[in-house]
């Protein structure tokens, strides 16, 4: 019989070290044991180590400097910075047609009859994109980052309450594919990550252009004219993509979980506090 680390050892591992699975083979349970216990020993020894490191030299945290990192870098392009609520009306979300229906709607966060936590930011740019073209004719560039909510199943790629970068150019682009793929270049170039572009299906866009870091998706994009555009009054070329910025740092950092990078009482820019 072969004996390895079980799934509670490996699991408990994984929440204070970021390293591969130990596939380690032992000749009794009690080799084992004893195995594991040194080994989560020096994981936790170098934790709280970090930890004391971060209370003598106060540091900023990673998700809001990474915010701060993006914020510069667009602002300097000519983007315009825009916070919208977070509470969104449920009539806001049928215009994005995410009602009963939809494969999405059983994930937001309602808090009455008519509102909920957004799910995404788009329905309030779309909103932001209607309102702005209303003071000029030229080019429009604007951007938000912030918190959106979703009921998700427990996993190490999956937040309910997540940060989303999202960004917009609308007006008379000459192609806003090759647009769309700009602005998804200069994001990862702040980033500083490898990526490559695939197309998928969507359950709201009929069809996006993902971003995608060793094989998992870190941001999506839609370009217009496109069918959810007339019921916001928006009669032009526009592209958006939106990143989430958890699953970002994770891949940046070589965390094996997003739940190590964003809002959190547990960890502290990866660390295990509790």
């Amino acid at each position: 019989m072969v004996i390895r680390y079980t799934e509670s050892q490996i699991q408990k591992l994984r929440e204070y070290g970021d390293g591969p699975v130990d596939e380690s083979e032992f000749s009794d349970y009690g080799e084992r044991d004893k195995a594991f216990t040194k080994l989560m020993a020096a994981e936790i020894s170098t934790n709280d180590s970090e930890i004391k490191d971060m209370i003598k030299n106060p540091q900023g945290h990673d998700l809001v400097q990474l915010e701060r990192d993006l914020s510069k870098a667009l602002m300097e392009l000519g983007f315009i910075e825009v916070r919208t609520p977070t509470m969104m009306s449920k009539a806001a979300l049928e215009k994005m047609t995410i009602d009963e229906n939809h494969p999405l709607y059983r994930q937001v966060f309602f808090i009455d009859k008519k509102r909920c936590l957004r799910p995404m930011l788009a329905p309030n740019l779309y909103y932001y994109m209607e309102k702005l073209r209303n003071h000029t004719d030229d080019i429009i560039r604007f951007f938000e980052i912030g918190s959106c909510f979703r009921k998700e199943s427990h996993s190490g790629r999956h937040l309910e309450e997540f940060t989303m970068l999202n960004l917009v150019v609308q007006g008379q682009i000459d192609d806003p594919v090759a647009e769309l793929r700009k602005l998804i270049d200069l994001v990862m170039k702040v980033i500083d990550l490898d990526y490559e572009t695939v197309r998928e299906e969507s359950d709201v866009y009929v069809e996006t252009l993902d971003v995608e870091v060793d094989g998992v998706e870190v941001a999506s994009g839609a370009v217009g004219p496109h069918k959810l555009d007339a019921a916001h009054n928006i009669h032009e070329p526009w592209c958006g993509v939106g990143f989430g910025l958890e699953r970002l740092l994770a891949m940046k950092n070589e965390k094996n979980s997003v739940r190590k990078t964003g809002r959190s009482l547990t960890y502290l820019n990866g660390r295990k506090i509790d």
